[in-house]
């Protein structure tokens, strides 16, 4: 059943776009839609910006536990690395994690990835129109459906938390599994043709250890190692040797296939499970302590052949956009909201 809303508990309408999603995607479309003189506001379920560029402290230690690293490829990326690199706010890591490594930059973000997306969210503070600002950015609350109501889009949020949102478009940048759900609760229809197959979107699963150890581990030239295929763990790095940590702290990310296969365990059955591998590649080097973090949606198995995927122009545009649209990792999350501003601003040009 569609949510209805209460259009007497409804905002004044604003032409204004609501970005669903304080990540990388969300950020850098709210950016464009700002520099171009829109009206943007914000909104994630989180405590803070930016969703997978995500950095955790424990104790002196910093740790990132989502996204550990970029490249770069595209021009439009390469242009805006450099100046986030000459801003200070990125630096690059290394050229490869074999040996010898393959010369190709890593970039991370000095003092861990979600430095990056508070950076951008700074950013907004310059943005205004009529000494207004023109990009808010709203916090700890959670989107629970789109409703169209007459001339804009309805958002309301779960637990009514915040009071119902308007918007004459919408960017939504969540995972696809809990953007349909934010659709469906609406009564928003995907168009038959593609519907199937935007359903059958899935996403590779993550656990991560984040482990604060008593020395520098050994884990080759760049502080970290990169295995793809293996058995227990695809990535395992040193967060003191890319400038994340001022202490040695390394994250553990466990293949996909392990991570589906422990997924439904606790913690603790989790921390059975890996820590003893996680031990084994650190040698003489002693966890401290040790933290798990679940990733659900870590990255597409398969993703959308487009950059964006407008759903609906009707009362607006209701585009997604994130990184399982047109390519994924860090850059096409980055792609992925360039191009969902870009068809919002040529619906309202």
């Amino acid at each position: 059943m569609s949510q209805q809303a209460d259009p007497s508990a409804v905002r004044p309408s604003t032409d204004r776009t609501v970005v669903v999603g304080a990540g990388l995607s969300g950020l850098i479309a709210a950016r464009d839609l700002g520099r171009a003189g829109k009206r943007v506001l914000v909104v994630d379920k989180g405590r803070s910006v930016g969703g997978r560029l995500a950095t955790r402290r424990i104790g002196d230690a910093v740790l990132d536990h989502g996204a550990q690293f970029f490249t770069t490829r595209s021009s439009e990326f390469i242009a805006d690395v450099q100046l986030w690199q000459n801003a200070g706010i990125i630096n690059e890591w290394c050229r490869g994690f074999e040996d010898p490594a393959d010369g190709y930059p890593r970039y991370c973000t000095n003092g861990g990835m979600n430095q990056l997306a508070k950076y951008l969210a700074r950013e907004f503070e310059g943005l205004t129109l009529d000494g207004e600002p023109l990009v808010t950015v709203v916090t700890r609350h959670r989107v629970q459906s789109i409703v169209p109501v007459g001339d804009s889009f309805t958002l309301i949020y779960e637990g009514g938390s915040r009071d119902v949102d308007l918007a004459s478009n919408v960017i939504v940048t969540s995972p696809v599994p809990q953007t349909l759900d934010i659709l469906d609760a609406g009564g928003i229809a995907l168009d038959p043709a593609i519907a199937d197959d935007v359903r059958s979107i899935r996403y590779h699963a993550v656990i991560g250890l984040l482990a604060t150890v008593d020395g520098s581990p050994d884990l080759g030239p760049a502080g970290a190692l990169q295995t793809p295929d293996g058995p227990t763990f695809s990535f395992v790095a040193d967060n003191a040797a890319k400038g994340a940590s001022p202490l040695p702290a390394v994250t553990f990310h466990a293949s996909h296939e392990r991570s589906e296969s422990l997924w439904s365990l606790s913690d603790e059955e989790i921390l059975a499970e890996l820590r003893p591998s996680a031990e084994q590649i650190l040698g003489s080097v002693t966890i401290q302590d040790v933290q798990v973090k679940k990733w659900r949606y870590a990255g597409p198995v398969t993703p959308w052949p487009d950059r964006s995927l407008t759903v609906a122009t009707s009362p607006g545009h209701l585009v997604l956009a994130g990184d399982a649209f047109g390519g994924p990792k860090v850059e096409g999350a980055y792609l992925s909201g360039r191009a969902a501003a870009s068809a919002v601003l040529a619906a309202t040009a």
